[in-house]
């Protein structure tokens, strides 16, 4: 959420950046809002000062005469106090209406073709064959048995690909948490309504979520919303910070924005699994624990020894309450294409504002609000990524050797083609 204040000393400046994020943003009717209600506030506080008054001077002369005009008082004073009330609420859910701005290091532009290249590392793979995608590969996938038992956009595993799934998920884990500094947290799967407006999934993206019909849990569309706001509501201290978290979870998305897009396989399902990291930083510093992060995510593709590249999103692509972000896209050989597998984005204290996450930089100083981050480190479609990379001309799949301590030394999976 952006400051009221900021949106009255420059409100072009929020205009400009929600234009060319390509989303709308109700300034005008947030600075119209916020008029009527300091007017309505200022008449309920000099009503309430003369009624203050008046009763001062009735106590001292029992006057009689006095009362008529107090009663009148009292009435003004509780329909501008409403009036106020009824203001401030209007103003406050425009607010969250409104996008974040953006670095002025990230392009401009409209869409994907015009994010940038920041970066590469390694080299496509070379097949003597033609390279099949992850979904024709024998090795455990069972997408007619998870639409059988849920719907279309489920998908299931079984056998030696579930198991080496569950690999990558601890690998995850232990990189981050032993190599990078990350504390790990198991949060809740099911959040309330205010841990979704504090990472503002609400109330933009409420149509991209589930939600549990009869309660305030909605099941979560990552770890982020849980793990943000995990110290919602607190002030932490300039020693706790950076605080650096990395959780596993189960992801839900009903993708309602995503019609027709990666319909077959393992690449934009509902549910899903995901290594997120999240960081909670002072503000000078929040670009280069960006950075990080980023290098931080894509240790685990360069373990893996798969090629990716690092891009940096434009403002039209980045998102609604991005600040700057970057997505890792890993080669996918089998589909002929890059996939995402990570988006890394800082907030600044869009995020914090909503969630009220502060921190106090020196004993007795005021709270300021804290740096949020996150970026997945990696979702589960580095899976498929994995299968088509090291995938044989037979249709069996080699074992990346950091994956196969946790597969007990296999080093080949799948069914040979016959």
């Amino acid at each position: 959420m952006l400051p009221l204040e900021l949106i009255r000393r420059d409100p072009d400046a929020v205009r400009r950046a929600a234009a060319l994020k390509g989303e709308p943003a109700p300034v005008d009717e947030i600075l119209d809002l916020d008029r009527r209600w300091r007017e309505a506030t200022t008449v309920a506080e000099t009503t309430r000062a003369e009624q203050n008054r008046l009763s001062k001077d009735f106590g001292q002369s029992k006057d009689q005469a006095l009362i008529p005009r107090m009663k009148e008082l009292a009435e003004t004073v509780k329909s501008a106090g409403e009036e106020a009330a009824d203001l401030r609420r209007q103003l406050d859910e425009q607010l969250l209406l409104v996008p974040n701005l953006f670095h002025e290091s990230v392009p401009i532009g409209e869409d994907e073709h015009d994010n940038q290249v920041a970066r590469e590392w390694g080299t496509k793979p070379a097949f003597d064959f033609d390279p099949r995608a992850h979904y024709d590969l024998d090795v455990g996938f069972d997408f007619e048995r998870a639409v059988k038992v849920a719907r279309s956009r489920f998908a299931g595993l079984t056998g030696q690909v579930a198991a080496l799934e569950r690999a990558l998920i601890q690998f995850m884990l232990d990189l981050h948490t032993r190599e990078h500094g990350y504390r790990e947290l198991q949060p809740p799967v099911l959040v309330n309504s205010d841990s979704m407006l504090g990472t503002a999934q609400l109330p933009k993206f409420a149509e991209d979520a589930f939600r549990l019909d009869g309660e305030d849990l909605w099941l979560i569309p990552t770890a982020e919303v849980p793990v943000t706001n995990w110290h919602r509501d607190e002030i932490l201290e300039a020693a706790d910070l950076p605080v650096r978290y990395v959780a596993y979870t189960p992801c839900f998305r009903s993708e309602a924005g995503a019609a027709g897009k990666d319909t077959r396989g393992y690449i934009r399902l509902h549910q899903f699994h995901k290594v997120e990291l999240v960081k909670l930083v002072a503000p000078e510093s929040s670009l280069d624990e960006l950075e990080s992060l980023v290098a931080d995510a894509a240790s685990v593709l360069e373990r893996l020894g798969i090629h990716y590249r690092v891009l940096l999103m434009c403002t039209g692509d980045m998102g609604f309450a991005q600040y700057k972000k970057y997505d890792l896209e890993a080669w996918a050989p089998g589909l002929g294409r890059y996939i995402e597998v990570s988006s890394c984005s800082v907030f600044n204290d869009f995020q914090a504002r909503r969630a009220n996450l502060r921190y106090r930089p020196e004993t007795g100083a005021a709270p300021r609000f804290v740096h949020t981050l996150n970026g997945s480190g990696l979702a589960d479609r580095v899976l498929p990524i994995v299968l088509e990379n090291y995938q044989q001309a037979d249709g069996t799949v080699v074992v990346p050797e950091v994956l196969r301590p946790y597969l007990g030394g296999v080093e080949v999976i799948g069914q040979a083609a016959g």
